[in-house]
């Protein structure tokens, strides 16, 4: 387990920091949402719009109301197909065309990369060619890398736009192992791979469906799971409820937390034990990092 950073604060203060600025990003992205005036064009929105949402869950979810079934698949495939992907393609880019918002959520994704990387080249296992499945791949922030340290990367997105532009940003790069890129949403992956890598994509699946689609992804290691995701508190929880208040049109996917005893619950049941752990908290972002090896 990595230690804990003595320059971060840790525990309650650290989340409810994070959660803070983000129930407040919340408010400011739906008030700009209404006062175009505010906003420069050709920006994408803030936050609260695509794979890091910080939307509130319904007040329903909150407040422990029935919600309105959704099919958060389809929803996440149109999103990351249309406005979504000219969003979080500029974020995750060099591009200037982003907002000081974005360029935090740029930075905390990118800290969140930064550690997996940092495991992956410590224990050289992307050097001596290993194979690796990242699943909800994006634009390529992490199989990109991967290849380049050696990797044999097989990665998938739902979106076709998203993966298309991973396939791109690779083609020029001199690979010193191989990345293939494929449009598939994540219950339809298989094979078998040392690693199998899922980051920030946990936030799109809801509470019921998350067991299994752990469970699914670890059937795919034979070695290691490294997955990251947006905990659950019940102040966090609040917090974007209150957020959800402000006025606005919705610009996002729905936005899932998940405690995280459940996710470790999930690996411990398909005979996976933690090995190391991290927490990225930046202004606007937060995420959960765990890596989990085969026992």
């Amino acid at each position: 387990r990595s230690p804990p950073n003595p320059h971060q604060p840790q525990g309650p203060d650290m989340y409810s920091r994070a959660t803070l600025l983000l129930a407040v990003a919340g408010a400011a992205d739906a008030f700009l949402a209404t006062s175009p005036a505010l906003r420069p064009s050709s920006s994408p929105a803030l936050c609260t719009s695509g794979r890091l949402a910080t939307r509130a869950a319904p007040a329903s979810a909150v407040l422990g109301l029935k919600a309105q079934k959704v099919d958060d698949k389809t929803e996440v495939r149109e999103y990351f197909n249309a406005e979504g992907f000219n969003r979080w393609s500029k974020i995750y880019s060099e591009s200037d065309d982003v907002n000081e918002v974005q360029k935090f959520i740029r930075s905390g994704h990118q800290e969140t990369i930064d550690k997996v990387l940092t495991w992956i080249d410590d224990d050289q296992t992307a050097a001596r060619g290993d194979s690796f499945c990242d699943a909800g791949c994006g634009v390529g922030s992490l199989a990109i890398p991967l290849a380049e340290m050696g990797g044999k990367v097989s990665a998938s997105d739902i979106s076709s736009a998203m993966a298309g532009e991973a396939a791109k940003r690779a083609e020029s790069l001199d690979l010193k192992g191989s990345a293939t890129f494929e449009t598939a949403d994540l219950e339809s992956l298989s094979g078998k791979y040392d690693t199998v890598t899922c980051i920030d994509v946990l936030i799109h699946y809801p509470t019921e469906k998350m067991d299994d689609m752990v469970g699914h992804l670890c059937g795919l290691a034979e070695k290691r799971f490294i997955i990251s995701f947006a905990p659950y508190t019940i102040f966090y929880a609040a917090l974007k409820w209150v957020g959800s208040l402000a006025p606005g049109p919705s610009k996002a996917t729905r936005a899932y937390l998940h405690a995280e005893e459940d996710v470790v619950a999930a690996l411990k049941k398909r005979g996976f034990k933690l090995q190391r752990t991290e927490m990225t908290a930046t202004n606007f972002y937060f995420s959960r990092l765990l890596e989990a090896v085969k026992e």
